[in-house]
């Protein structure tokens, strides 16, 4: 069938059309999206059967009517757990994510895709066919196999794959390789088109392709045409939100929905890039193993990019969009990617830590964040609010770890910088170095933001590490302790700022044991945004902010135990074993005390300029915008994945008729003036043709124009009133907006000339008609 035909396009009459060489990649500049709904997806959070359900339908020979959707999976799941060939479906959360739903998704993606690329190009003249089906015989073997093709130009013998992720199946590998070999096939050639980044086993299948496709007078290329699925969930009604419907009747689904980044009382959300991988992610290693096992054994082949790609442990909040009471908010993560698929575990565990930290910020008033490991201040260890939260445990655990890592830092048999500052310190009388008793500490440098469209992109946000001079009185065991002149101390602080702590302040920004301190400060940055928008419109959080309530933020399990003394009294035990040891010929030792702790009290930030933000960001806006609805690549930063939650909101956006009955949207919801987006309806207008669609909005991005092919001009609304829409040359773009004013323009002059010339019926139309303008 033509193409133009399978996939409803207009046919277009041009024969020609040019396609990237080999290996050509997508420039991040023009990656899109498309769409497409998976029917399983309305069931991502319908939970586990109550035993006496599952006993019920245990006893059915038969599988329960369509009328009853829910009963139909559960019945399928049971039955399936009782066969050997498919009991390792025994977990009902694998059966769900991997098989029910994964499945449903890969046709409807898969045309969504073809559809996409089909249109993209234009390939809708009728020479181009889609689905055909052909016989590849291998010459070898003699094996016929029976191969679809996804499109192919019955002239040019021109064939097209394509793959809406980076992979080729097992069971297609020997019918392209019988291609390639079948002489009957001789002359023509294939192209091979991936939405994602290919697979290192297709990447190397497909250089062995072109290897025997040359030797026998064919060739094959590859063209990665990277774009973003978005995947839907069926429209129609409003799908419950329970996350157990043994005994509900829900027609219309039971969705996944969570409650991240939310105000206390707000209800959860569904969908978008954060949400469905979270979901998908597993707590331990093992458990995510597993699922990853059952996904590829459930899509062989056929899965797009997931949770197993995804680096939770580097998960950080990078941004946040401006919150507007009974609108929710939207934000952002970015993570490491993996590209061996093999991570993805602990997501849940992460966002949970990050959206807890940040509405703690918001709870509790700034002069309670910090806190205090100091033998001679037991008392002070920190808020007691505080210490009911996971953040006040992240601050308090990482300056524990911030003084096991100064001693080791200040071991000069490690590192020549602090070698050199022992050598520095004044002697006692028996020629030993003093120990120089210092406070050292944990404090934000100034934060790096953009302001966009009301909401704030986190950019940068470093960790300072200070060291000061600081009496003690409690300190265990034999310190060496010396009287220091002032000249002295400020000579030996600046000293140790210098050859020892950057060292300390290096693993503070950089090592996996501070990742959680990290995660934490970054919700820092975006609460105080959320602070200061408050303050000048109340928003959702705003009885939240500095109530003290932290009900909502407690210790999460396995920490739901965990207590300030606890860490504190490791401290002590640190002080008093040590955790340092070294032979220095400057004498003494082991030196392996300090105190100190964590201050994020204060929250300094920096606005980026406009200009360095479009030259080192160009695309992070966009990307945003995409990640709202799936996962994506960040086009600036090699190896980074952005997966955003989104609090989707249901105020439908009114219009307003200016004077001359025009259509003009509402102000824009942040109260900032804007170009509205180009609606993506019908556009090009051929002469003498119907009206042949736009790619979507989705695949489009925000704000962008229509996309026109080459020598297609432009008719805007002031030749409009001139003249007719088609014949303002062949394939011009017009958007509805336009069309519509174009209608109005026109209807407006005729009923004035009706009205003008006496024809028009008595009370008619003047009446009317002032009352549009």
């Amino acid at each position: 069938m033509p193409c133009f035909e399978y996939f409803g396009l207009l046919e277009d009459m041009a024969d020609v059309v040019d396609l990237p060489e080999d290996g050509h990649s997508r420039p991040p500049s023009e990656r899109d999206t498309y769409e497409y709904e998976n029917p399983a997806k309305k069931w991502d959070g319908l939970g586990l059967p109550s035993p006496e359900e599952e006993a019920r339908l245990g006893k059915l020979k038969r599988k329960p009517p369509k009328s009853k959707p829910i009963d139909r999976i559960y019945w399928t799941w049971i039955n399936a757990k009782k066969s050997p060939k498919t009991r390792v479906w025994d977990d009902w959360s694998h059966r769900r994510d991997a098989r029910l739903i994964r499945n449903a998704g890969n046709d409807p993606r898969g045309r969504a895709f073809e559809k996409k690329f089909i249109k993209d190009h234009g390939l809708t003249s009728k020479d181009w066919i889609c689905q055909k089906e052909v016989i590849f015989t291998d010459p070898d073997t003699g094996i016929p196999y029976r191969r679809q093709l996804d499109a192919y130009h019955e002239k040019s013998g021109r064939i097209i794959e394509i793959k809406s992720n980076g992979e080729l199946t097992e069971t297609q590998k020997p019918k392209d390789r019988a291609w390639a070999k079948d002489p009957k096939w001789k002359g023509t050639s294939w192209q091979n088109v991936f939405a994602e980044p290919q697979k290192p086993a297709t990447r190397e299948f497909l250089d062995k392709q072109r290897k025997i496709a040359e030797t026998n007078g064919r060739k094959v290329t590859s063209y990665d045409y990277t774009s973003d699925k978005i995947e839907k969930a069926p429209a129609g009604c409003a799908p419950t939100t329970l996350a157990s419907t043994s005994a509900a009747k829900a027609p219309c689904g039971v969705r996944y929905t969570s409650k991240d980044m939310q105000a206390p009382g707000r209800p959860g959300t569904t969908g978008g890039g954060a949400n469905d991988s979270i979901r998908e992610s597993r707590p331990t290693p093992k458990a995510m193993q597993e699922f990853l096992k059952r996904k590829n054994m459930a899509n062989p082949g056929l899965s797009p990019r997931g949770p197993g790609g995804v680096d939770f442990t580097t998960l950080e909040l990078r941004y946040v969009g401006k919150p507007v009471k009974g609108k929710g908010l939207d934000y952002s993560y970015s993570a490491k990617e993996d590209s061996s698929e093999q991570s993805g575990r602990g997501g849940k565990a992460k966002s949970q830590l990050i959206s807890d930290a940040f509405l703690t910020w918001l709870s509790l008033s700034p002069e309670k964040f910090w806190v205090n490991l100091n033998p001679d201040q037991p008392d002070k260890i920190m808020d007691a609010k505080f210490s009911k939260t996971d953040a006040g445990r992240v601050l308090l655990e990482s300056d524990l770890e911030l003084k096991k890592d100064f001693t080791q830092a200040a071991n000069p048999t490690k590192y020549p910088g602090a070698d050199t500052y022992w050598k520095s310190l004044p002697r006692n009388d028996k020629g030993q170095p003093c120990w120089f008793q210092v406070r050292q500490w944990i404090e934000p440098k100034e934060a790096v933001v953009r302001g966009e469209k009301g909401g704030i992109h986190i950019l940068d946000t470093p960790l300072s590490v200070k060291a000061q001079y600081l009496k003690i009185d409690n300190m265990p065991g034999n310190p060496y302790l010396c009287d220091f002149n002032e000249a002295q101390k400020k000579a030996t602080e600046r000293r140790m700022n210098r050859l020892i702590m950057p060292e300390v302040e290096k693993r503070v920004n950089t090592s996996p044991r501070y990742a959680d301190l990290r995660r934490v400060y970054t919700a820092r940055v975006a609460a105080e945004f959320i602070r200061q928008q408050d303050a000048k419109t109340p928003t959702d959080y705003h009885k939240l902010i500095n109530s003290n309530d932290v009900s909502a933020m407690p210790l999460r399990a396995p920490n739901q135990d965990w207590t300030r003394e606890k860490v504190y009294r490791a401290y002590l035990e640190s002080l008093k074993k040590g955790e340092e040891s070294w032979e220095h010929d400057a004498g003494g030792g082991p030196y392996t005390f300090s105190v100190g702790g964590v201050d994020f009290s204060k929250q300094p930030k920096r606005n980026m300029n406009p200009v360095r933000f479009r030259v080192e960001h160009r695309n992070l806006p966009k990307q945003t915008h995409t990640s709202v609805k799936t996962l994506t690549d960040n086009a600036k930063d090699d190896g980074n994945l952005i997966a955003i939650g989104r609090q989707h909101r249901h105020q439908r956006r009114r219009q307003r008729w200016g004077r001359w009955g025009r259509p003009h949207s509402d102000p824009h919801p942040d109260g900032q003036a804007h170009r509205a987006p180009v609606d993506p309806g019908p556009g090009p207008v051929h002469s003498g043709q119907r009206e042949r669609p736009h790619p979507a909005a989705s695949d489009q991005g925000p704000g962008r124009r229509p996309r026109r092919h080459r020598n297609r001009r432009s008719c805007g609304p002031g030749r409009l009133t001139q003249r007719h829409p088609a014949r303002c040359g062949r394939g011009a773009a017009i958007s509805p907006r336009s069309r519509h004013w174009w209608h109005l323009t026109l209807l407006r002059s005729l009923v004035e000339r009706q009205w003008l010339s006496g024809r028009a019926p008595k009370g008619c139309c003047r009446s009317s008609w002032a009352g549009h303008r």
